[in-house]
């Protein structure tokens, strides 16, 4: 029994040791990099735009083509197919100054090409084994076809049926939903990114965005301490502890302020309490709607944003055409724009 337990125990150390190093080349790496990239290009890498009017044989030519080979795009997302992938990587990895690859992403949510149930019927399985084995399915899948990256799980905890999302999660029990979470983020990740068959989960939607007053998509959240942490909160943090690499923030309000700019939610809850390590994206147009919640001005809501602990703005663009004047306004810090490109390095590294 004491042989097993050292050999265990010599195990562990050597793996504690392997990670240390990679993460040690891997800082190197990326230090360098970003020694070598301008101002610009380190706010491209927070762009994620849409594929817009990409078709095959024409991302040279097109809006999203000239603005990959200037650096200022860090991923596409809801570009499908081999033969379109492959045309704009090349335009990233050859013709930008930085060669930086770009992330494809896309909302691979109850599989790829072999379609599965809902993923509230899933959760009505009660088999996590078989959840995972769905994850890895449209892994494998989405992975062969260029895809690395999927907006999934989406691990919301849902008590109004009148919440028009409902379908997208596991329902109302935290235990359940917080196993679900779990499963989904093994599936789709497996033991290393670096392999050909694996996808970067990325979890939706933080935070409570399934508690919105009256089922009304978009509206506030207002509960208490409580009854976040033990209700609404525990699937998110499960999926952290799994490993997840991505996180995506919420449209709904918490306590009036937008998810999106909610330092609370981003940084001392995320980052600090959980110690979550990878990057959080906004939904669709997420920081632009921080607007209509009276939030401020576009350059505001960027602002807001970046301090809060976003680092990357989907479609938006706000971050792409504000943060550069928010930093000679002293809005912002330099320091704020690196830490969000180097943790989106950081993932496509991985």
């Amino acid at each position: 029994m004491q042989s097993v337990q050292r050999l265990v125990t010599a195990f562990l150390i050597l793996f504690a040791f392997s990670a240390e190093a990679q993460d040690a080349k891997m800082k190197t790496f990326i230090d360098a990099l970003m020694k070598k990239m301008t101002l610009e290009e380190k706010i491209g890498q927070l762009n994620l735009p849409g594929s817009g009017d990409i078709v095959t044989g024409q991302a040279k030519s097109s809006d999203i083509g000239k603005k990959i080979r200037e650096g200022k795009v860090g991923g596409l997302f809801n570009i499908k197919g081999v033969e379109k992938i492959r045309d704009v990587q090349r335009v990233a990895v050859e013709e930008s100054r930085m060669k930086i690859p770009l992330l494809f992403g896309m909302d691979v949510i109850h599989g790829y090409q072999t379609t599965f149930p809902i993923p509230l019927g899933l959760s009505c399985s009660w088999d996590m084994n078989a959840i995972e084995q769905s994850a890895r399915i449209a892994a494998t899948e989405a992975s062969a076809d260029g895809i690395c990256w999927t907006f999934s799980p989406m691990v919301d905890i849902a008590r109004d049926a009148r919440w028009g999302r409902i379908a997208e999660g596991s329902g109302e029990d935290p235990y359940l939903g917080s196993a679900i979470a779990q499963a989904m983020v093994r599936g789709y990740q497996g033991n290393d990114l670096t392999k050909n068959n694996t996808i970067m989960a990325c979890v939706k939607h933080y935070a409570m965005y399934g508690a919105a007053e009256a089922g009304r998509d978009y509206n506030t959240t207002d509960m208490s301490r409580l009854r976040m942490f033990n209700e609404y909160l525990p699937p998110y943090k499960a999926a952290v502890d799994a490993g997840a690499g991505s996180i995506m923030a919420s449209f709904n309000e918490v306590d009036g302020i937008p998810a999106t700019g909610s330092k609370f939610l981003m940084t001392d809850v995320l980052r600090r309490q959980w110690g979550f390590k990878g990057f959080v994206v906004t939904d669709y147009t997420g920081i632009n709607e921080m607007i209509d919640h009276g939030m401020g001005d576009l350059q505001q809501v960027s602002a807001l944003a970046l301090k809060a602990g976003i680092h990357m703005d989907m479609v938006g663009e706000g971050f792409l055409t504000t943060l550069t004047k928010s930093l000679k306004e002293g809005k912002i810090t330099l320091k704020e724009i690196d830490d969000a490109c180097r943790l989106i390095l950081e993932a496509k590294y991985k």
